[in-house]
């Protein structure tokens, strides 16, 4: 007779990662569609800004459980391009700011999984860049020359910390909170701030799926 089996290894955890309390609140009570991950999920307010990203997401990774974690930014973002409305999604190729450029992992999987939870929502796809302070008025439309098409202060700080302390799968994830011609000075006091805390209150089963997926066996 053969020996005991050993027992399966417990799937990868899912760690998200937003700065604002209303991003995480939108996260936590949003609708799963009864989806539910292959992991333990685990979603942390990081605090505003680079440094305060940096210090919650290494934090967090260091804690017992978390090896090999993968990684999604999320929350809102400002949209660089013309055109660009509240409640549009943004998936971002790769983060970049003045630290460096972190290469997403399976952006083409969490653009399809988002389509299917979030039917009618625009996704855009592209650089995100990074940035220390909030940026208006000449300064969106520097960083969009550059190619960026959304900007947000923590994902590039978030993916960058989560990469330098292990090899995993990185992704952000951004709601477009104001863009160029729909400026947004206080979020949830206009019609705008509150379209993209529904759809961030929806995104949460295409995290689910993505994360699934990186864990399948390839062909």
């Amino acid at each position: 007779m053969g020996g005991a089996q050993e027992p399966p290894a417990p799937a990868a955890p899912l760690l998200i990662a937003c700065a604002l309390g209303i991003e995480r609140f939108a996260l936590r009570t949003g609708r799963t569609g009864g989806v539910q991950g292959p992991g333990p999920v685990s979603i942390i307010r990081s605090g505003m800004g680079p440094r305060a990203a940096e210090n919650a997401v290494r934090t967090a990774l260091g804690q017992h459980g978390a090896k090999g974690a993968a990684v999604i930014a999320s929350g809102f973002c400002a949209g660089l391009e013309p055109g660009m409305h509240p409640g549009d999604l943004v998936v971002a190729e790769e983060t970049r700011d003045a630290g460096g450029t972190t290469a997403c992992t399976g952006t083409g999987l969490m653009v399809d999984a988002l389509v299917r939870v979030v039917p009618g929502r625009t996704v855009h796809t592209g650089p995100l860049a990074g940035s220390g302070h909030v940026v208006r008025g000449p300064e969106r439309a520097g960083l969009r020359a550059t190619g960026a098409i959304a900007v947000d202060m923590e994902s590039a700080a978030t993916l960058r910390t989560a990469v330098r302390t292990g090899s995993r799968p990185v992704a952000a994830v951004r709601v477009v909170v104001d863009a160029p011609e729909h400026e947004l000075v206080r979020i949830g006091t206009v019609r705008g701030g509150i379209s993209a805390f529904r759809v961030l209150r929806a995104v949460l089963p295409a995290f689910h799926e993505w994360h699934r997926s990186l864990l399948l066996p390839r062909r």
